[in-house]
C-alpha cells in the first residue's frame, strides 16, 4: 500500500470446507444452522443452498461467509485444524462461550474446549476458546487484550 492510499488492507473473507452429502440434507443443514445461528448469529444465504450439495452461511455481512460443499472425498482434520474469529471485547468472548456451553449441554455433537489465556510478556493477554459442531473445522474465538503502552493498545 502506498502512502496516502485509501485502499484498505486485504482481509480474509471466507472459509470453505467439504463434507459428506448426507450432512447437507434438510436435517443436516438445520442442525448446522441452528448451532451457528444460535451461538454466533450466522445466517443461511438461501439463494446459495442446494440440497445435499451446498450451504453458505453469512457471518455478519455479505463479505464474510462459511462455504460448505458436499464432496465424495470430504475433508478430514486433526485436532489443531480450525479457523479464527476475533472479538472486540472480553464480554463478547464470554457471551459466545456461554452460548456454546449452553448448546453443548443440549447437543453432545458440540465439542467445547476450556477457555485459555496466553500472556505475552505483560504486553498482551490473549483470551480464547475452541468450539466445533458437526463440521470438520473448529472455530477459535479470540480476544486480544492489549495492555497500556503496548504497540497496538491504541
Amino acid at each position: 500500500m502506498t502512502s496516502g492510499s485509501t485502499q484498505r488492507h486485504p482481509r480474509f473473507n471466507h472459509v470453505a470446507m467439504t463434507v459428506p452429502a448426507d450432512l447437507l440434507d434438510e436435517d443436516g443443514r438445520k442442525a448446522i444452522l441452528d448451532f451457528y445461528g444460535e451461538v454466533f448469529g450466522w445466517q443461511e444465504l438461501p439463494t446459495e443452498t442446494i440440497d445435499r450439495k451446498r450451504l453458505v452461511m453469512m457471518a455478519y455481512e455479505f463479505g464474510q461467509f462459511v462455504f460448505i460443499e458436499a464432496d465424495d472425498n470430504p475433508m478430514t482434520t486433526n485436532t489443531i485444524d480450525h479457523y479464527g474469529m476475533s472479538v472486540s471485547t472480553r464480554e463478547q468472548l464470554e457471551e459466545f462461550y456461554d452460548k456454546a456451553k449452553a448448546y453443548s449441554e443440549k447437543d453432545d455433537r458440540t465439542v467445547l474446549e476450556a477457555k485459555m489465556l496466553d500472556d505475552f510478556g505483560g504486553m498482551l493477554e490473549l483470551h480464547a476458546f475452541y468450539v466445533r459442531h458437526i463440521l470438520p473445522l473448529k472455530v477459535e474465538v479470540q480476544y486480544f487484550d492489549w495492555k497500556q503502552g503496548a504497540p497496538s493498545a491504541g
